[in-house]
C-alpha cells in the first residue's frame, strides 16, 4: 500500500487557469475512483469566479504500481485549448496548470513509552477532596514537549486515559499544521508554471482529452535504414 498526496495549481495563472484546475480535479477524481484508489482532498482553495478552483491537494492510496501509474499520467503541466471562458474576445488560446507531487512528511506518532505522566494536586472548585487528592495528570510526550493536564474526573486512572486520548489529538494537529507548511512551501515554489511539454492536453468547453497521434513513419524508416546496414 503506497501513499502519495498531489498539488493542482492554477500558479499565477488568470482565472481562466482557475477553471481549468477546477475541470482537472473533476477528472482526477473520477479517474481515481475508476482505479480503485483511494483519495482524500486535503485542502481546496477556491478562485474568484464560481465554480473555479485555485489549488487543490489530494491524498490518494492504493496498489503501488497502481499509483506510480497514476503518478506517471497526470504529474506535470496540463495544457486546455480553449476560448476564454470570461473574456469572450481575449485572443490567448493556450492555458495552463500544474499537478505536483508533494514530498510526503514524516508523521510522528505517538508512543506510549515516549509519554511521561506526572500526578498532580487539583486546582479549583470542587471541595476539600479535589485538593488534598493528587488525582490530576500532567501527560508530556517527551521527543516533542507537547504537554496537556487533565483533571476531568477524581479518577488518576481515568485521566491518564484521558490524557493520552488529548495528547493524540495535539499531535495530529502538529501533523496537519506540517502537511500545510509543506502545501504552501510547493505553492510558493511552483508560482511559475512550465509552458510547455505538457502530459496531457484537452479542448473545448467539454474539456476533452486529445489524444495524441502516433506516427510510426520515422521509426519504420529508422529500421529500414539499420536494416540495410546489416545486410
Amino acid at each position: 500500500m503506497k501513499t502519495k498526496s498531489i498539488q493542482i495549481t492554477a500558479g499565477n495563472g488568470p482565472a481562466e487557469c482557475t477553471w481549468v484546475v477546477a475541470k482537472v480535479l473533476k477528472a482526477i477524481l473520477k479517474e481515481l475512483q475508476s482505479c480503485q484508489l483511494k483519495y482524500t482532498i486535503l485542502h481546496q482553495e477556491k478562485g474568484v469566479e464560481n465554480g473555479t478552483v485555485q489549488s487543490a491537494t489530494i491524498q490518494l492510496s492504493g496498489d503501488d504500481k497502481l499509483v506510480d501509474n497514476f503518478l506517471n499520467e497526470w504529474k506535470g503541466t496540463i495544457q486546455w485549448i480553449g476560448q476564454s471562458t470570461y473574456r469572450k474576445y481575449h485572443k490567448r488560446k493556450n492555458w495552463f496548470v500544474g499537478v505536483f507531487e508533494i514530498e510526503q512528511q514524516e508523521n510522528l506518532e505517538l508512543k506510549t513509552h515516549e509519554i511521561k505522566y506526572q500526578a498532580i494536586r487539583s486546582s479549583g472548585p470542587g471541595g476539600q477532596h479535589v485538593n488534598k487528592v493528587s488525582s490530576a495528570i500532567r501527560a508530556i510526550h517527551e521527543p516533542t514537549g507537547i504537554q496537556v493536564v487533565v483533571m476531568d474526573t477524581r479518577s488518576q486512572h481515568q485521566n491518564k486515559k484521558l490524557a493520552k486520548l488529548r495528547l493524540q489529538k495535539k499531535v495530529a494537529e502538529r501533523n496537519l499544521e506540517g502537511f500545510k507548511a509543506t502545501i504552501k512551501d510547493h505553492w510558493e515554489n511552483h508560482q511559475e508554471l512550465e509552458r510547455g511539454n505538457p502530459v496531457k492536453v484537452f479542448t473545448g468547453l467539454d474539456f476533452k482529452q486529445k489524444k495524441e497521434k502516433k506516427n510510426y513513419k520515422k521509426q519504420r524508416q529508422q529500421l529500414k535504414n539499420d536494416l540495410r546496414k546489416n545486410l
